[in-house]
Parts: C-alpha cells; sequence; structure tokens
C-alpha cells in the first residue's frame, strides 16, 4: 500500500462507519483494536445517520477532516450520487462499502466481494480458477462477490434467486466477464451435481431465525466446499447440515474481517492487523 494522503497536521485520524442502525456494529471494536496494533493514533466512531441526512452526511466527511468512513445498509448505493470518483468495481457492483479523502476529494470503493473472495481463498480454495460455483440470492451482497469472483477466472457461475428474472438479468449484464448463468432458486437440482462450491448470500438462517435454511441440504453434493456470508450464528443450520455430508464449511466472519482489512490499507497504507481484528470481533460476539 501507499503512504497515506491525507495530513492530518499532528491531530488524530479520524473513522468511522455510517448507517442506520448503526449501535449493533462490530466495526468500531474491528478497527478500533487494528489501529491500537499498528500504533496509530487514530479513532473509529459509529456514525448514526439517516437517510435524510446522508448528503449532508457526506459533506461532514470533508468539512470534519475524516480520513474515510465505511458505509452499511441502507446507504451503499444511495451514496453513491454524492462522491466524486468511484473506483471501477464500485461501479459495476454498484454500490460502496469504503470511502477514502483525498483532501478533500472522496473515492467511493466496494471492498465486500474482494474481502469475501481473499478470505475464501485463505481459509478454504486457494484455487478458484475453473471451479463451478453456486451462489444463492443476487442481492447487493451477491453482486459484490459475484464480481470479485469473475476476476478469478471460474469454470461456471450460476446465480439461483428465488425470482428467476433477477438471476437472469445479472448473468446477462456481466456474461462479458465469464460463463455466468442465472436461474429460480427450485431448480437448483439440475446445477448441483457437478458444482464444486456454494455460497449464501441471502440473509435466510441468520439470527434469530436459525433454523432456516435457503436451499434443501439434500441437494448438497458430498465433500464440496460450503459457504455461508452469515456470521451470526458463526455456524448456520445449512453449515451445520452441509458439516455433516462431509463439506468443508467457511462462514461470514471472514468476509466481515478481510473487507474491513481492505478498508483499512486504503485508509492507513498499513497492512492489516487481521488476527487483531478476528479476536476482537470474536471477544465482542459473547459466543
Amino acid at each position: 500500500m501507499g503512504e497515506v494522503v491525507n495530513d492530518q497536521g499532528g491531530l488524530p485520524m479520524l473513522l468511522g462507519v455510517m448507517g442506520d442502525p448503526i449501535i449493533h456494529s462490530k466495526s468500531p471494536v474491528m478497527h478500533g483494536a487494528a489501529l491500537a496494533a499498528c500504533g496509530l493514533d487514530g479513532k473509529y466512531v459509529p456514525l448514526h445517520v439517516q437517510a435524510s441526512h446522508l448528503k449532508e452526511a457526506v459533506q461532514g466527511i470533508r468539512a470534519l477532516g475524516f480520513r474515510g468512513v465505511n458505509v452499511t445498509v441502507p446507504h451503499k448505493v444511495e451514496v453513491m450520487k454524492y462522491l466524486d470518483l468511484l473506483d471501477d468495481g464500485a461501479k459495476y457492483i454498484g454500490a460502496v462499502n469504503t470511502i477514502v479523502n483525498d483532501n478533500g476529494v472522496l473515492t467511493g470503493y466496494n471492498t465486500d466481494g474482494i474481502g469475501y473472495i481473499r478470505s475464501l481463498q485463505e481459509e478454504v480454495v486457494p484455487h478458484l480458477s475453473g471451479k463451478s460455483v453456486l451462489v444463492l440470492g443476487s442481492g447487493g451482497a451477491a453482486r459484490g462477490i459475484i464480481y470479485a469472483l469473475l476476476q478469478e477466472n471460474p469454470g461456471k457461475v450460476i446465480v439461483a434467486n428465488r425470482t428467476q428474472q433477477k438471476a437472469l438479468d445479472l448473468a446477462a449484464e456481466w456474461a462479458h466477464l465469464g460463463n455466468i448463468y442465472g436461474c429460480a432458486m427450485n431448480n437448483v437440482l439440475e446445477y448441483t451435481k457437478d458444482i464444486d462450491i456454494v455460497i449464501n448470500t441471502t440473509s435466510v438462517g441468520m439470527f434469530p431465525n436459525v433454523e432456516e435454511m435457503p436451499i434443501d441440504p439434500n441437494l448438497l453434493p458430498d465433500g464440496i466446499v460450503v459457504s455461508d456470508l452469515i456470521y451470526n450464528p458463526l455456524k448456520t443450520e445449512l453449515l451445520r447440515h452441509a458439516e455433516l455430508k462431509g463439506c468443508q464449511i467457511h462462514n461470514g466472519l471472514g468476509m466481515f474481517l478481510y473487507q474491513g482489512a481492505y478498508a483499512f490499507e486504503y485508509w492507513t497504507g498499513r497492512s492489516a492487523p487481521i488476527d487483531v481484528m478476528r479476536t476482537a470481533v470474536l471477544g465482542s460476539m459473547n459466543l
């Protein structure tokens, strides 16, 4: 990473996360630990920003000299119109989760997808080239992941969605990026036989509805990789059933960590202390 562009004039580096609601966010715990571990004088704070005040909040980043912020639900799409520049990935994905302030010039990035892929490669699948991947869901999280996935030259990507047309539209939009197909969620059987990886990008199975699953686990081939973006609970019902079938399982904690790591590296020019960040997040989860 390069040197930090912003000159804080000896003041602490100001960072934060904008969302509504925001009190539940683990980002302040994670980034606070990262700043301390790197010996950086900085503060990362939760910023409760309602939709009606988003424009003013973004102007406030410049006015108050924030080095950058993360952006979470429900602002990831709407915030784009208030930024000066957009990274190519953010343009394709159509959402921003990280803003960098370079002396008043605000650039939007999306680190969700690249964070997820980095986690998947480090934890379970070092090489994604040639792999067949089934992605459940086609919303904002799916777009980030699929875009990043297509940069890794997979054999094929199948997008399954409850509304088939949304999956077909996404596949058509990104057909030039790789072998990508769309189908209805209830038609996944014909695609699962030769699949290497299943990725759940939906919220089905998230606390408090922990007994739900986005797909019939009987459709999962034995011994494949099954990944779930959810990290509360760390082992969803889908992952629990997959494990019983001898599958390698992967939860969403790594994606959360690595999307934060990329943001931290953009802001500070330092390598993110992943182990420290993981320990801080897990310690805050009352496991």
